[in-house]
């Protein structure tokens, strides 16, 4: 849509990419981060060029996961004429033992097939809230993965009391059967009442035999300990689609780390680097490596191709002095071109596709659902336009979208100019039909969040933003319409539906599932 037919809201764009009348001269002013940013200022391409020209250097990896395994149980007297023991299947120190062998093999087997970084420590045995408290190795855990095979509610008490994500782990036909298998939702969910009663968990909090669940629900938690607290640079300051509340809300919900980075310091940068003849050159190498790759067509000129490798080598030395690997971009159109001569959507696609987090317009509405998402899963995400939903189906689509979708595969693309401008470089990649994909749809009050699964209908070449998909899903288009906060969409490949919905529980963020 033209900046014309735009609505008069704070901040909002189609895509993003209209920004300030900056001239030139004001991109080569002096200037630096903003207050409150890291020491960023005045960085010199000469200091940041050696890590932005390293091709090969890997991404910062997220961080495992620390499980730490405790297995509560009793071991009861036997009195005559009297009940003298819980339901339950362990209530001897061998019996103990067998279940902390069989509590190892089966983390050793989530270990071996998870596609996330988890740590399991070892297995702890309790028998009161005190012991809990005692562990040594507490304080180094993530999650609390509680087997609770018996033994009083003080101990689950003491556990969900930790400060600690806590998962339950209960058996049924797994294994010894738990007592907590019976009792754990009048006793403790509820406390005796007929309603939830114990902050911090829920009936999403337990597992019952199964490995599968168990998995996800690990999965959801790399994403929130890897997003909330993590850095990420906005090129051009902080923004949000129609709400300038959005980086605060992002600061308070995801506890970002946002650290603006000016155009004024962005010019020099690029500019040194355009006269770097070693830059230069390492930049026209990547971007004939990437033309040449199967699946690869160019429909424009080479120049604005390599530049975008270019414009990529600056991105990525910023964010190594920053000493993280997720950046947005804020009214590139207007800022970018005079001196990258190029457009960023080729760039972001690139750095998205070597695995670091890069996003257009700066809007923070919907960057943290994206950040949590690439922790989640391990591969990248397609921040959208939606549009509206009709006959079963919504098109989603942006001029900027990774080719490695899930990770592990590049998706064909051909290389066009970005859609409003005519200019640059930017991917129009083929999406697979049939791809089953999750949508996140944000609000702007980061209160309620939307979920829609989906699967890939077609992946057109209309006259709008290059990577675009029609979306098909199974519910009805009202719901849909009537469940679209916000405005731009996260969209990636696979089923992670609940895998989202537990993560935003524990941020603290509702969640409407549309199926």
């Amino acid at each position: 849509m033209p900046e014309s037919e735009m609505p008069q809201l704070p901040r909002p764009r189609c895509c993003g990419c209209a920004g300030p009348d900056l001239t030139r001269r004001d991109l080569l002013k002096t200037g630096g981060i903003v207050v409150g940013s890291l020491a960023l200022a005045g960085c010199a391409w000469s200091s940041m060029r050696s890590s932005a020209a390293d091709a090969d250097s890997p991404t910062p990896p997220r961080k495992p996961l620390v499980v730490k395994p405790i297995l509560s149980f009793d071991v009861p007297k036997r009195r005559p004429q009297t009940s003298w023991r819980s339901w339950g299947g362990i209530h001897t120190p061998e019996a103990a033992n067998e279940e902390v062998g069989r509590i190892d093999g089966e983390l050793a087997r989530i270990k071996a097939a998870a596609d996330f970084p988890v740590t399991f420590l070892p297995v702890a045995q309790v028998h009161s809230p005190q012991e809990v408290a005692a562990l040594a190795d507490l304080a180094e855990a993530d999650v609390l993965l509680h087997y609770a095979a018996g033994g009083p509610a003080t101990i689950l008490d003491a556990v969900a009391k930790s400060g600690k994500n806590v998962i339950y782990f209960l058996r049924w036909r797994s294994g010894p059967v738990s007592l907590w298998y019976e009792i754990i939702g009048p006793r403790f969910l509820r406390q005796h009442t007929d309603f939830l009663a114990v902050k911090g968990v829920d009936n999403g909090d337990v597992v019952v035999d199964s490995l599968e669940d168990l998995t996800w629900r690990l999965r959801a938690l790399v994403g929130v300990k890897n997003t909330v607290g993590s850095r990420i640079v906005a090129i051009g300051g902080a923004a949000g689609w129609s709400t300038p509340k959005a980086p605060e809300l992002a600061r308070e919900k995801f506890k970002l780390d946002i650290q603006n980075f000016t155009y004024q310091e962005l010019g020099p940068l690029i500019t040194a680097a355009r006269a770097d003849a070693a830059a230069v050159g390492l930049a026209r190498e990547q971007a004939a490596l990437y033309l040449k790759a199967p699946g690869v067509k160019l429909e424009v000129e080479t120049a604005p191709v390599e530049n975008a490798f270019l414009l990529a080598q600056v991105f990525k030395g910023i964010m190594a002095k920053a000493g993280c690997r997720a950046i947005t971009v804020n009214n590139c159109m207007g800022t970018i071109m005079p001196l990258a001569q190029t457009t960023a959507c080729l760039t972001l696609s690139i750095l998205n596709d070597s695995g670091y987090m890069a996003f257009c317009e700066s809007d923070f509405v919907v960057i943290p659902s994206g950040i949590l998402a690439v922790n989640m899963s391990g591969h990248p995400m397609f921040l959208n336009d939606p549009t509206y939903p009709y006959g079963g189906i919504i098109t989603l689509a942006h001029c900027t979208a990774p080719r490695k979708l899930d990770g592990k595969n590049m998706e064909p693309t051909r290389i066009v100019t970005h859609f409003e401008s005519d200019y640059g470089a930017a991917p129009k990649v083929e999406m697979t039909k049939g791809t089953k994909v999750t949508c996140i749809i944000p609000d702007f009050k980061m209160e309620k969040y939307s979920l829609l699964a989906g699967e890939i209908a077609d992946a057109p070449f209309r006259p709008i933003c290059r990577s675009q998909i029609d979306v098909a899903y199974k519910c009805p288009d009202e719901k849909v319409a009537l469940n679209m906060p916000g405005f731009h969409w996260m969209v990636w490949y696979g089923q992670y539906m609940r895998e989202a919905g537990y993560a935003l529980k524990k941020i603290g963020i509702g969640c409407e599932n549309l199926g």
